[in-house]
């Protein structure tokens, strides 16, 4: 009883940040700096920010996993593709929430474009889906979102996006719709050792979001990080290792009343590709 009740609670305050089927963050480096990652440039950007893909040149792929509050009932999956092309490139992203009696599903196809090295802009066609058990069925919603990111200064990435400009129809029933949100920040490398990244992120119907993250390089291909939240409070930490191909990260959120939720997430580099484009790590 004590679980089911914990379940309730979760997916209520889950619920008072955003509207049916939320556009829940995936990738435990984000999760580390609190999800400061409207301005970040890597295969996560399918799901984040679009336009970051505009400066991958890799074929590379990721998974995630969060047990949310310990609760295998509502956990976050993930998965993220980036495949850069002639002229651009275009990125997938899948995600689920919850368990066989409630899941939240989204497909996403992305597809970005750089325009020289301090400039992208990225579009992403969405479906989402949302299914109840025992005989009340599933509603599956179409939905777009854009981003875009600029360099104006050297070690500094400024990005933009929203989430479902359209205000999509969830439900005939008292015209209930798909949240818009809108989401800008930074992010800026003090040194090659530090970088730091602030975002804030505001639901229509719902009061604004700030966020903030550190992520410090000790040695070589390991990393520390850290982040803060506002509405509701979370704070977060984390570490990264990469390893050639293959980068690992875990990272943990805390909320006051709810507990830890502790992620993986794991990323892998399949080929290199010419581009005239630089890299960003």
């Amino acid at each position: 009883m004590k679980k089911i009740y914990l379940i309730i609670l979760s997916i209520l305050t889950i619920s008072t940040s955003q509207a049916w089927n939320e556009n829940n963050p995936i990738g435990a480096r984000s999760s580390g700096m609190g999800n400061a990652s409207v301005s970040f440039g890597d295969v996560w950007s399918a799901h984040h920010n679009q336009a970051g893909l505009g400066f991958v040149r890799d074929i590379s792929a990721g998974a995630y996993y969060e047990n949310r509050f310990l609760l295998k009932e509502i956990s976050i999956k993930g998965g993220v593709v980036a495949l850069p092309v002639k002229g651009g490139t275009f990125g997938l992203s899948i995600s689920n929430f919850g368990y066989s009696l409630y899941h939240e599903n989204k497909y996403s196809l992305s597809f970005a474009k750089a325009f020289g090295d301090k400039l992208s802009a990225g579009v992403a066609i969405d479906y989402l889906t949302t299914k109840i058990a025992e005989g009340y069925g599933s509603k599956g919603v179409l939905a777009a979102e854009f981003g875009i990111q600029a360099k104006p200064l050297k070690g500094l990435t400024i990005g933009a996006h929203v989430f479902n400009p359209t205000r999509s129809k969830a439900a005939d029933y008292n015209d209930e719709r798909l949240p818009t949100i809108i989401r800008f920040g930074g992010d800026y490398d003090f040194s090659e050792k530090v970088k730091v990244a602030v975002e804030t992120e505001k639901d229509m119907s719902q009061k604004a979001i700030f966020k903030a993250g550190i992520e410090y390089k000790p040695v070589k291909e390991f990393y520390l990080r850290a982040g803060i939240g506002t509405n509701p409070t979370l704070t977060s930490f984390g570490f990264g290792i990469n390893l050639k191909n293959l980068k690992i990260d875990v990272a943990g959120n805390y909320h006051q009343t709810l507990g830890i939720s502790p992620q993986l997430g794991l990323t892998y580099i399949f080929k290199k590709t010419e581009t005239t484009t630089p890299k960003i790590e």
